[in-house]
């Protein structure tokens, strides 16, 4: 028969060893969901600063719809870009712009990455065209991110 001391003392320390793997496990899983957590946070703003250049040629191309003589003319064609917006002075089509490129640049990045750009012809079709630095993402190599909106007026 063996002595119940001896076996004892033989166990020690074995319930201490699983506690130490079952944490090893669990803090494993927490850095991936702390991992995750963070790729979700850069994900949803690079979602939002592209929902944003959708609204802000929405609301170019609904400008132009209200001056629609001066649109078919293209007097709202051209570039501006988000580090030197147009005065708003002058006729409506130029205060529209630069109400446009002040929305670009405070939604987008007051940069010179941030650009927009609207070509219309006589006959109403527009194309609008957002582009940005998308940091926000955190993917790496190239950051830019292009929106085009083809509409008629």
């Amino acid at each position: 028969m063996r002595n119940p001391a001896i076996s004892r003392n033989r166990q020690g320390g074995v319930g201490l060893i699983e506690v130490l793997v079952a944490v090893l496990v669990l803090s494993i899983g927490f850095l991936g969901v702390a991992a995750l957590q963070a790729r979700s946070l850069s994900t949803n703003n690079s979602a939002m600063a592209r929902s944003m250049a959708t609204i802000a040629s929405y609301s170019i191309l609904d400008a132009m719809r209200a001056d629609l003589v001066s649109a078919r003319a293209g007097n709202y064609n051209g570039s501006v870009s988000g580090d030197s917006c147009p005065s708003s002075s002058g006729t409506l089509s130029s205060a529209q712009l630069g109400h446009w490129c002040d929305q670009l640049a405070r939604s987008l990045g007051a940069e010179a990455s941030t650009q927009g750009t609207v070509n219309c012809n006589g006959a109403g079709n527009c194309i609008v065209t957002i582009q940005f630095d998308d940091g926000r993402a955190g993917l790496g190599g190239t950051d830019k991110q292009q929106i085009v909106i083809q509409a008629m007026l």
